[in-house]
């Protein structure tokens, strides 16, 4: 069983960054492909970003260029670098692994590919 535990959420002004940071514990971490979702209040969950187990990535038109996934194997963990911060950046977000592996990196953008989902943190902008 894998868990996952997310962190680094927070408030945060326009413009500003977030590190956030998905610790996997169980399973063999190096063979998953790690994603990150996020959802708002009234909103269904939505893909951020994702990274395969050969290192290959996938952004949301809404985050590229924003926000940068990378994974370290050793650390058995995920970082979600966010910056530029908008108002409409603010929701939870939720770390995901999927053991299912697939060739097409875009195919780790749906929900149901993923077989672990953490808690969440909390990422809220602030005027």
């Amino acid at each position: 069983q894998v868990q996952l535990v997310e962190s680094g959420g927070g408030l945060v002004q326009a413009g500003g960054s977030l590190r956030l940071s998905c610790a996997a514990s169980g399973g063999t971490f190096s063979t998953y492909a790690m994603g990150w979702f996020r959802q708002a209040p009234g909103k269904e969950r939505e893909f951020v970003a994702t990274v395969t187990w050969r290192g290959s990535t996938y952004y949301a038109d809404s985050v590229k260029g924003r926000f940068t996934l990378s994974r370290d194997n050793a650390a058995n963990t995920v970082y979600l670098q966010t910056n530029s911060l908008k108002p409409e950046d603010t929701a939870v977000y939720y770390c995901a692994a999927s053991s299912i592996q697939r060739y097409e990196t875009t195919w780790y953008a749906q929900k149901y590919g993923y077989n672990y989902w953490g808690q969440g943190t909390q990422v809220t902008f602030s005027s």
